[in-house]
């Protein structure tokens, strides 16, 4: 959890901003956290970053296009020299807000950097529960639910959320029992896939959820929620098929289910938590191939030390994220390779 002066801290660079720009990472975590605090102040763009894990340069032009006098950076691990160099260039204020394990060496000294793993009292919450611990709008839990248990966290106020909605609800506390099979849980899935569109929809999308008043009006197929649900519906199809084919392979490996997939999009993180909840037991690695690129979703217990471990292996490979979620880029050329190594060392 952030301290108290920590939110105190945010909330004052917050109130600040006449004119902010938020980027985040693209995912319901990072779609939350970045909803919470535009909804609090009533200000402000967002924009999703779609080169995980690194903001990379290239998105300084949305600076140059929408001329913040702030920035908040939401859930990204990694941001590269290049980019940060142009910031400050400009002298623009950064505050940049993660939960992420990093190099505290590599974030500049003009950063106003907020992670609770550096904490006294070490924590790994969301990015949503952080920023609605800055927030606390009531009015917004909803958000905060479905950014949480999107990240496979259960906040104790879900308990709250229940009494409130208990149409919208399970019993289990278990959060992927609450993505899978609630109706807040439709939310997050259909936030998840409408990620995905072209930046039109998203930015439509956006617009609507700056406004939307409760849950319910998500879940209604109307003409300003269209486009999500048609997104949802269409990509909700094509992950349900590659689950069915990933799924002929649980027994194909005794601890490892390594499946390997390519298309226009990438569904590999969704994909890859699907199969831990069918298979908990079972280590899972999601591969979706673009071209000469791979990349690869890996769940499993204390897994992302073996994988960085393997990952030095290869050059020009990058990785990073949890203790029990890894994202990794390689070449496809040792895609093969990395298949049989990881396999050799989770042995």
């Amino acid at each position: 959890m952030l301290t108290a002066n920590q939110i105190k801290e945010i909330r004052v660079h917050l109130e600040k901003a006449q004119n902010p720009l938020f980027f985040f990472d693209n995912d319901n975590d990072g779609l939350c956290s970045f909803l919470l605090l535009q909804r609090y102040i009533d200000k402000g763009k967002g924009f999703p970053i779609k080169t995980s894990p690194e903001l990379t340069e290239d998105y300084f032009r949305k600076i140059n296009e929408l001329k913040p006098d702030y920035l908040f950076i939401l859930d990204q691990p990694e941001v590269s020299e290049g980019f940060f160099k142009r910031v400050r260039e400009i002298n623009l204020p950064v505050v940049w807000i993660d939960h992420h394990n990093i190099d505290r060496k590599k974030i500049p000294k003009f950063v106003n950097y907020y992670n609770p793993v550096f904490n006294t009292e070490k924590s790994n919450e969301p990015v949503t529960a952080l920023c609605y611990q800055i927030s606390n709008k009531k009015e917004d839990r909803w958000i905060a639910i479905v950014g949480c248990i999107s990240d496979k966290f259960v906040p104790k106020y879900y308990l709250n959320f229940k009494k409130d909605f208990p149409d919208l609800s399970v019993s289990s506390e278990d959060a992927f029992e609450i993505y899978y099979n609630s109706q807040i849980g439709k939310i997050a899935r259909i936030f998840c896939f409408a990620l995905m569109d072209r930046t039109t929809n998203v930015i439509n999308m956006l617009k609507f959820l700056r406004k939307v008043k409760s849950p319910y009006e998500v879940l209604e197929d109307n003409s300003q929620t269209h486009s999500m649900h048609k997104r949802f519906r269409e990509l909700y199809s094509k992950y349900q098929k590659l689950i069915d084919k990933a799924k002929k392979q649980a027994n194909t490996f005794e601890k490892i289910i390594f499946f390997k997939y390519s298309g226009d999009i990438s569904m590999s993180a969704e994909i890859s938590n699907k199969l831990k909840y069918l298979f908990p037991e079972k280590i899972i690695a999601v591969a979706k191939i673009s071209g000469s690129r791979v990349g690869i979703s890996i769940r499993g217990k204390n897994i992302r030390e073996p994988v960085l471990k393997v990952l030095e292996n290869f050059e020009g490979a990058t990785g990073g994220g949890h203790e029990a979620a890894v994202g990794i880029q390689i070449s496809f050329n040792n895609l093969d390779r990395f298949q049989e190594e990881l396999i050799k060392a989770l042995k």
